[in-house]
């Protein structure tokens, strides 16, 4: 209707005038000047955007859910063997050499126990359908190294838009939830369709976890800061919870980095130096030492530790990935040297 739109903007022209509009009414005596509202001002919305499933029968629904899930398996299986189908040079690791990272899925915590009796909290990630999305070479991001772009969790194609499945299609990728960078040295280049599991990393060296935290809102000084706040007594007046002097007039101003009021948690943050303590090739879980940033459920970026103190545990792990088609073999289960495993005795008699 366009007709609707230059009468919203005419009447609109004419109730700015004033608070009301004036109408001539035509009436047996002559024309009168009435006050009051003369118009009531309506727009025409039309919303032509649809859920993919909404003209469509639940036996339809079901065929392209089926139809979707077989792809996605063929197309994940084809990857299954990245070393014999056209493989890229792999190099030998050297001082300075930077691997890929994983996207994992956080499940949550556990308990561990050493040799020694010492109780450890674990948190288990799980390496779901991650694989290497795209090399991009250095000379295009004006960096000194080049990245890689890894993806992981495969997630519905319905709801995501036509420009990123076409890019999928071209890999021969499922689509995926979450798609981070990975700065690499240039011996540790991965072919873009490579697969990478929980074997990637081993037990024993230290990793560094990224995820956003768990958002809290806007928090005044005492629960984000931790702030004893102001006495319950004694003359104060609404101030029991608030931060009290921010500056003096010596200073004259607010110094940068105040702890006040604001924004609490939703924010990407990264623990560094946890140690691995336990790798489940089968299920492709990682057991990593203490907490990690996010809540139950959400995906984590995990790469070998940048600390100087832990750099030369990467000497001896997969370069420059675990390849599931290659020659080591490994067992199911892999612990740490100082981790108790219950299938072996608990007391030992001499």
């Amino acid at each position: 209707m366009p007709g609707v739109g230059l009468l919203c903007r005419l009447g609109s022209r004419l109730l700015s005038t004033g608070r009301h509009g004036s109408v001539l009414v035509a009436s047996g005596t002559g024309i009168a000047n009435r006050r009051g509202p003369w118009c009531v001002i309506a727009r025409n919305l039309i919303n032509d955007s649809t859920w993919w499933h909404e003209h469509l029968s639940e036996e339809n629904t079901k065929f392209l859910k089926k139809i979707t899930r077989e792809e996605f398996n063929a197309q994940m299986a084809s990857k299954m063997c990245p070393l014999k189908d056209e493989p890229w040079p792999l190099h030998q690791w050297e001082p300075g050499s930077k691997r890929v990272g994983v996207v994992a899925l956080k499940l949550g915590m556990m308990p561990l126990w050493t040799k020694n009796g010492e109780r450890l909290a674990v948190t288990l990630l799980q390496v779901q359908d991650c694989h290497v999305l795209k090399y991009v070479p250095k000379e295009e991001t004006g960096g000194k190294n080049p990245y890689l772009l890894v993806g992981g969790k495969t997630v519905s194609p319905y709801h995501i838009g036509q420009s990123r499945l076409e890019e999928y299609r071209e890999i021969g990728l499922p689509p995926k939830q979450k798609v981070t960078t990975c700065v690499v040295s240039e011996n540790a280049i991965i072919k873009p369709g490579t697969p990478l599991y929980a074997a990637h990393f081993r037990p024993g060296q230290y990793v560094d976890v990224t995820a956003k935290t768990i958002g809290k809102g806007f928090q005044g000084v005492m629960k984000r800061w931790g702030f004893k706040g102001q006495p319950a007594s004694h003359g104060q007046t609404k101030t029991h919870r608030r931060p009290g002097a921010i500056s003096n007039s010596g200073v004259g101003r607010v110094l940068k980095g105040k702890k006040m009021p604001g924004q609490m948690g939703n924010w990407y943050r990264t623990t560094r130096g946890l140690k691995v303590w336990r790798v489940s090739v089968k299920h492709n879980l990682l057991y990593v030492n203490g907490a990690v940033p996010g809540y139950k459920g959400c995906l984590v970026k995990v790469s070998d530790s940048n600390l100087r103190h832990y750099r030369d545990y990467s000497k001896n792990l997969p370069f420059p990935t675990y390849f599931a088609d290659g020659e080591e073999e490994l067992s199911d289960e892999l612990y740490d040297e100082e981790v108790f495993q219950f299938t072996e005795p608990s007391i030992v008699f001499s």
